[in-house]
């Protein structure tokens, strides 16, 4: 694990992955509309697509399902499959995301959230899981020209908070997040889900097994 060294005034969360247990079922019903539409289209194809927004997701999705409209489609069909499975309860929270949240809020850190998922579609995944409220500012993929791993959406969410990318520790699960959040000028807790860190990235940020496992160390990062 890397030390964190720095101070922070403000955390800045991703959603999917770390925050609730999303990547599995997406993946599964992506599986599950690839093999009905007869491409080939695995698990590692799938985790190429962790941590990237819809216009990137679609823009790796179109030639193996056939052109753009086809994976249009397909990401809708996803979508509607998830909904169905899930119901209304929306997806699981992850271990520790709650309590983590809590211990963060209790301190009076401010928080951001930073989502690859469009804007509207986060608001109800945190709406369903009762996070919404834990957070002074949302944002999703759509909101800024460039996804991760470019900084703009980490930027967006440091502004929104009227403090600069030093100020604010990111915790994300995808390593297209933590390089996003690296050149925001953020320091990184990266908590893999997943996909394994990239080794490249992994080394300048703190790896974490669990979120659990930030609950002790949150009176060092914000004092």
């Amino acid at each position: 694990m890397s030390a964190t060294l720095r101070r922070y005034r403000a955390a800045v969360f991703d959603m999917d992955g770390l925050l609730l247990d999303s990547e599995r079922p997406l993946r599964d019903a992506w599986l599950g509309v690839a093999a009905e539409r007869g491409v080939d289209f695995g698990a590692a194809d799938y985790l190429l697509t962790v941590g990237r927004n819809k216009p990137d997701t679609l823009a790796l999705l179109a030639p193996r399902f056939g052109g753009p409209s086809a994976a249009e489609a397909a990401y809708a069909e996803v979508d509607a499959r998830v909904d169905a499975q899930l119901g209304a309860q929306g997806f699981a929270l992850k271990p520790g995301a709650r309590e983590l949240l809590d211990a963060l809020r209790t301190r009076g850190v401010p928080l951001a959230l930073a989502s690859s998922t469009r804007h509207a579609e986060v608001l109800r995944r945190l709406r369903r899981a009762g996070l919404l409220d834990c957070f002074d500012a949302v944002h999703g993929g759509d909101q800024v020209a460039r996804g991760k791993p470019h900084p703009d959406l980490f930027e967006l969410a440091a502004r929104s908070l009227a403090l600069t990318g030093a100020d604010c520790l990111v915790f994300e699960d995808s390593s297209y997040g933590a390089q996003g959040a690296l050149s925001a000028g953020m320091g990184v807790v990266l908590v893999p889900d997943l996909k394994a860190p990239d080794p490249q990235i992994a080394p300048r940020c703190t790896v974490l097994a669990a979120l659990p496992l930030a609950l002790p160390l949150v009176p060092d990062w914000f004092s």
